[in-house]
């Protein structure tokens, strides 16, 4: 029976060439999106040959831009957005104001201080773009070539009706959603059925993204997000999002393949200093915009550096906005084009701009005497308190990192009645521990104010909570330098680092792996013990 085999055409070769250019730009120690981009660029209708079905290829992308915030959603919980509001709200929303156009999506979810404020900002921007996409179409109706244009009245109500939808979902999904669904999760799987499950988890993504967009009018996106935070409040959650991996991976890359097919190439020769002028934006104008704030807060020019670095590229919000704008005629076709060439160029150059943070920050001090003035140690966290009794720092643990590690070793201090300093990066952790009684100093632990501030020379040992070898061996340095005998304990993740940084060290380290291997052997051992008694 003859049938139409355009879907199966489109998907094989947006995926086979995908994977041939992105294979070829991991080579190039290039991110493999940009590959997936350029895939995109070969089947769309700007360039000779093969030309796939941009109208399914939309279709496929909108799919994989709900898993894609799915994923986000299954791995950012709203009390990690809330830890780090004091620097990712504001930031965000000046520095939107800033670039309104030039929203950055990441998906890379870090465990440091420094990652949790990178990620809350993009999140915060995120969340800003999806209200921009909702709010974009009664705007144009004013602003834009749009037909129909409101009055002043009726443009107020329409926004008005706007935000109260979004809030009667978000409010109906924090407070309901929050408690259904984990639920809904922990009832398939008790099946037994991994088909199910993962059924469960994608109908849950594609469902909630749906309903949202036909009850509420949210776009899909947003409703995809808040479906991976509720679920992310059920046990399962973590195997919701392995489970589900495979197919987000594909449609994320079917997703930057349908963005490459809208890039028409010739803009690079027709108007080649737009497109500098479009990455100087992205890559220069907003990371410092986002430097200056996060240095304006008072945080560590390395937080600072890193967090700029973040944003220093745009991704699928841009582009998604960037087509409802050519759609609703506020934005021309060349402008579209242009921001995708931004977004290209940029996210080609970012790993780049990740390597040159630490050259940077030795720079930056070395020459800006405004830097070193925001880096003073006048901050009144950045020291303990004149009301400090001075026999508990003599003899004490020195904490860097207040993390999950961290807060389960400070917990069993606690029990211990033993006392220990805490060197947190994350000011807001610092102002919690302050109130509970407990010593913290804000800072980098691998800067030796903060470890002096902390007392590290008549200290105990040193418990390093953090998980970044290159931060530990600098602490383990200074730590040596002003205390020779202090004894040092390090976490590590990997055997090999761990293992060299015996070597090298000579320090304790503990692998997270093993020391849950050995502390289950313990137990099963114990229990086999147990049984044996109990028989004689």
């Amino acid at each position: 029976m003859p049938h139409s085999v355009e879907l199966i055409t489109t998907i094989a070769a947006a995926l086979g060439l995908a994977l041939i250019f992105g294979f070829i730009a991991v080579r190039l120690r290039l991110p493999a999106l940009v590959g997936y981009l350029l895939a995109g660029i070969v089947i769309g209708p700007f360039t000779p040959g093969f030309v796939a079905d941009t109208a399914l290829a939309g279709q496929l992308a909108e799919i994989g831009v709900m898993l894609l915030m799915f994923g986000v959603g299954l791995h950012f919980s709203l009390d990690d957005l809330l830890s780090v509001k004091k620097i990712a709200l504001p930031g965000a929303v000046v520095q939107i104001a800033v670039v309104l156009l030039k929203a950055l999506e990441s998906l890379g979810a870090l465990a440091t201080p420094n990652g949790r404020i990178a990620v809350g900002w993009l999140i915060v921007e995120d969340l800003v773009m999806v209200m921009v996409l909702v709010l974009l179409p009664p705007l144009a109706q004013v602003f834009g070539n749009a037909p129909g244009t409101a009055s002043g009245h009726s443009l107020l109500a329409t926004l008005a009706i706007t935000l109260g939808e979004v809030a009667l979902f978000i409010g109906l999904m924090l407070v309901g959603g929050r408690r259904f669904f984990p639920w809904l999760l922990w009832q398939v799987a008790r099946t037994g059925s991994r088909e199910l499950f993962t059924l469960c988890v994608v109908a849950a993504a594609l469902g909630i993204a749906y309903g949202s967009s036909v009850l509420f009018g949210v776009s899909f996106a947003l409703g995809a997000f808040f479906a991976g935070m509720v679920l992310r409040e059920s046990a399962l959650s973590y195997r919701a999002a392995e489970e589900t991996l495979p197919l987000r991976d594909a449609f994320a890359v079917l997703f930057f393949v349908s963005v490459g097919m809208l890039f028409d190439p010739s803009v690079l020769l027709t108007q080649p200093l737009h497109v500098l002028a479009v990455v100087a934006i992205i890559v220069f104008g907003k990371s410092l915009a986002a430097f200056l704030l996060v240095l304006a807060f008072r945080y560590p020019l390395n937080t600072a550096l890193t967090v700029s670095a973040s944003l220093a590229q745009i991704g699928e919000f841009s582009f998604i906005l960037a087509g409802l704008g050519v759609m609703l005629g506020v934005l021309p076709a060349e402008g579209q084009s242009l921001i995708l060439a931004g977004a290209l160029i940029s996210i080609a150059l970012n790993p780049l701009v990740f390597t040159v943070i630490e050259p940077a920050q030795t720079w930056i001090r070395a020459r800006s005497k405004l830097a070193r003035k925001l880096e003073q140690r006048d901050d009144p966290l950045a020291e303990l308190p004149a009301d400090v009794t001075p026999h508990t720092l003599t003899g004490h643990i020195v904490l860097a990192g207040y993390g999950r590690v961290g807060r389960h070793i400070a917990e069993a201090l606690d029990a211990q009645g033993q006392s220990y300093v805490v060197a947190e990066q994350q000011r807001e952790e610092v102002e919690k521990l302050r109130t509970r009684g407990i010593h913290a100093v804000v800072g980098d632990a691998s800067e030796p104010a903060v470890l002096i501030q902390a007392h590290i020379a008549r200290a105990l040992m040193l418990v390093i909570a953090i998980p970044d070898a290159f931060q530990a061996r600098k602490m383990i340095e200074i730590a040596r330098t002003l205390n020779p005998r202090i004894h040092i304990l390090v976490r590590s993740h990997c055997e090999d680092e761990a293992a060299l940084l015996r070597r090298e060290q000579s320090v304790d380290v503990l692998v997270g792996e093993r020391e849950l291997a050995n502390s289950m052997v313990r137990r099963v051992s114990e229990c086999v013990k147990g049984q044996a008694e109990a028989h004689v």
